[in-house]
């Protein structure tokens, strides 16, 4: 059994002990050994980051452009390979799988380009003969951690802005499914950037995320995970004046309006709901419909979702994927429990589901599931279940179903289905979500372009895009008399 290890100051460095990765869709097949690090080797990792902080920070902007792009290019090059790993270890399908390493590579290519388009402003001062120069600056040591829903996308994203602008890291992956980080680690550990300057600690949130938030010399932490851990690493970062920057949970809301196309508002539903097993953050699984396409809807869904086929990520044919792991699995079917006893009826799915190719192999499968007949307080539309359930919620119109869709503890994404040009323009400027969408599945995003939500989905700078300057950097004012 391949073991792999953590990445400390250039050099592979063994664990603690060794976790397997396990295949969510066939139990009986092992991924690979990985290191379980310690609060030792975060203080090793942030050690070796802080002693490249100095010559990484100031080093040409061509070499930094060079190493990035040439990890997009190795990461591109390998998608096929990436991907099937990514489907064995995570659960997603291999067309999802080879999509979201495509994106990494993508995105470190975007942050190559980046590091070229450094930019400030030079301004007269109101005093006269006086120079004003306004620039922007590394921040330091930065921890990231990862969640395991998007196993190599989200560490490239937040990785390579971070180097791009000229800062070390220490990455804490999800150690549910650390495969994906770690051949990424390995790329960037071939790409020719120095020793220290990228760092991988491997092992569980609770000793490797809690030594990374409260190291002193880590200056900002980035973390995407669950509510609970985002809310208690932001009150640590505020005690110690760290930056930090947050994206959490989501409860999408997508609206189908009378006139929207019905064929249309089930795709983009179906879409958003279940595929990649509802384990994205960005998921609808709230949708909310206007009372006369009401019963069209529903019934031409129940008929979308029975051609959904799940089972084994990397099988040919397979549709949605299994659930990641046994407790996600209990969570999701405690929630189908909850709604039922909340008395929301049971439109389609709620159990687990055999492998559409009848191998029999065993693994997480869980059949997509729908509630109708739901009220907007119910557990089931207020709780982000993050697996593949969907409730549908009946509102008289447009204003009705805005307010619903507002209504909610998180603002991450929203859609809305509909013809009327009217309604979507006031939904894009009216709905409390950080990213909307128009005919559109709220899943799925742009790599060059900000992500990131309100309320309680995200708290601090957009991850992504040109916005990504604002946390991975820090503002500088020099006056220059004349």
């Amino acid at each position: 059994m391949p073991t792999h290890d953590n990445l400390i100051n250039g050099r592979w460095t063994p664990g603690q002990f060794y976790a397997p990765n396990t295949n969510p869709s066939d139990l009986s097949d092992v991924v690979g050994e990985y290191a379980q690090g310690g609060a030792d080797d975060v203080q090793a990792a942030v050690a070796a980051a802080s002693a490249a902080f100095p010559a990484w920070s100031t080093s040409g902007i061509q070499a930094r452009s060079d190493a990035l792009d040439r990890i997009g290019s190795e990461i591109l090059a390998r998608k096929e390979e990436l991907g099937e790993l990514l489907a064995r270890e995570e659960g997603k399908t291999r067309p999802e799988a080879i999509g979201e390493v495509a994106r990494a590579g993508q995105i470190f290519k975007f942050f190559a380009g980046e590091c070229l388009r450094l930019n400030g402003e030079t301004l007269p001062s109101v005093r006269p003969g006086i120079g004003v120069e306004i620039t922007r600056e590394p921040i330091g040591v930065v921890g990231l951690i990862t969640p395991w829903n998007f196993p190599i996308a989200i560490p490239a994203w937040k990785i390579a802005p971070a180097l791009a602008f000229g800062n070390c890291v220490v990455l804490k992956p999800a150690d549910l499914v650390p495969g994906s980080a770690w051949a990424l680690a390995d790329i960037i550990h071939r790409s020719g950037i120095p020793a220290g300057v990228f760092n991988l600690v491997m092992g569980r949130g609770r000793v490797i995320g809690e030594a990374l938030v409260h190291h002193p010399e880590v200056a900002a932490i980035s973390f995407t995970g669950s509510v609970g851990v985002g809310r208690g690493i932001a009150e640590a970062c505020v005690k110690s004046g760290k930056k930090v920057q947050l994206e959490m949970g989501g409860k999408n809301p997508q609206i189908v309006l009378d006139d929207a196309d019905l064929n249309q508002a089930v795709e983009l539903s179906a879409q958003s709901g279940f595929y990649s097993t509802g384990q994205r953050c960005t998921a609808s699984s709230r949708l909310i419909v206007t009372d006369r396409i009401y019963p069209a809807f529903v019934e031409a869904l129940q008929q979308r979702m029975a051609q959904i086929k799940v089972g084994d990520a990397r099988a040919a044919g397979t549709d949605m994927g299994p659930v990641v792991s046994q407790a996600q699995l209990e969570q999701d079917l405690s929630y189908v429990e909850i709604a039922k006893a909340e008395g929301a009826r049971l439109a389609a799915g709620g159990g687990r589901v055999a492998c559409h190719t009848g191998s029999g192999k065993s693994g997480f499968f869980m059949a997509p599931t729908l509630f109708v007949d739901t009220e907007a307080g119910m557990r089931i539309n207020r709780e982000e279940v993050f697996g593949p359930v969907a409730s549908v919620i009946r509102v008289k119109d447009y204003e009705q179903a805005l307010q619903v869709a507002n209504d909610t503890e998180f603002g991450l994404s929203a859609g809305i289905a509909t013809t009327s040009l009217k309604y979507a323009s006031h939904f894009k400027r009216h709905s409390q979500a950080g990213m909307v969408m128009v005919n559109m599945p709220t899943a799925g995003v742009d790599y060059h372009v900000p992500f990131g939500g309100r309320k309680g989905s995200s708290y601090g700078p957009r991850e992504q895009g040109r916005c990504a300057q604002e946390f991975y950097t820090t503002v500088k004012t020099a006056y220059t008399l004349a």
